[in-house]
């Protein structure tokens, strides 16, 4: 079974720092790419970090690169720093499936399993 669960969300003022997690257990674990991405309200799902297991390595939206720090292990690390109001979303962990391919390139129609979404919150 596939489970997904994100944590360490919340709230903080701008310039601020939040640590995200997620805990992946079932086929998750063997996925070819895991990912957060970001939803704000009225807007589209948007890939924020990327690590793609064959060649360890991590791609980021233009938007957060410098500021957020993507790294995988057991879990799916997200640190964010220097916060932004634009940051604020919720924020979801994704995996692809196994099957061998390239990059997911952070589109969400390569992703299959789906956390339930953490909410940050950044003040001005």
């Amino acid at each position: 079974q596939v489970r997904l669960v994100e944590s360490g969300g919340g709230s903080v003022q701008a310039g601020g720092s939040l640590r995200l997690s997620c805990a992946m257990s079932g086929a998750s674990v063997s996925a070819r790419c895991v990912a957060w991405f970001r939803q704000a309200p009225g807007k589209a799902r948007e890939g924020v970090a990327e690590y793609y297991n064959a060649d360890e390595k991590t791609y980021y939206a233009d938007s957060v690169k410098g500021r957020f720090t993507l790294s995988a292990d057991k879990s799916l690390i997200l640190q964010m720093n220097s916060l932004k109001p634009e940051d604020s979303a919720t924020y979801f962990c994704a995996a692809s499936t196994p099957r061998p391919g390239g990059p997911c390139f952070l589109q969400p129609a390569a992703y299959r399993y789906w956390g339930q979404g953490t909410q940050v919150t950044v003040s001005s």
